[in-house]
């Protein structure tokens, strides 16, 4: 859940760069949750999640990174949101197919 809150909050962070034509504001944003991100999921529950919940995860990771870098070195408004567009499906697939249902006793 602390993943997807950050993914959000970078979401909102990539579009506040966008609009104030801040190129690295986006950069900085995206590399937070890029793949060094993933160092700070345990190993234990690395190992519990489904298959296919871990590909999408790395590829969102991955796509990160990517727009970080292409903010970086083209620095193209437009570029930066078809990116986040493209990434964001990854979102809606998740939530999709996968959630976590509170048990209560």
């Amino acid at each position: 859940m602390a993943e997807m809150r950050a993914f959000l909050v970078t979401v909102q962070q990539i579009n506040e760069g966008v609009l104030q034509d801040d190129m690295k504001k986006v950069a900085d944003a995206a590399r937070k949750v890029g793949r060094a991100a993933q160092e700070a999921v345990p190993v234990s529950l690395m190992g519990k999640l489904p298959l296919d919940f871990k590909k999408l995860g790395f590829d969102t990771h991955t796509r990160f990174d990517a727009l970080a870098l292409d903010a970086e070195q083209f620095g193209d408004k437009e570029q930066a949101l078809g990116a986040l567009t493209e990434l964001m499906q990854n979102c809606i697939s998740c939530h999709a197919g996968y959630r976590i249902d509170l048990v209560m006793e």
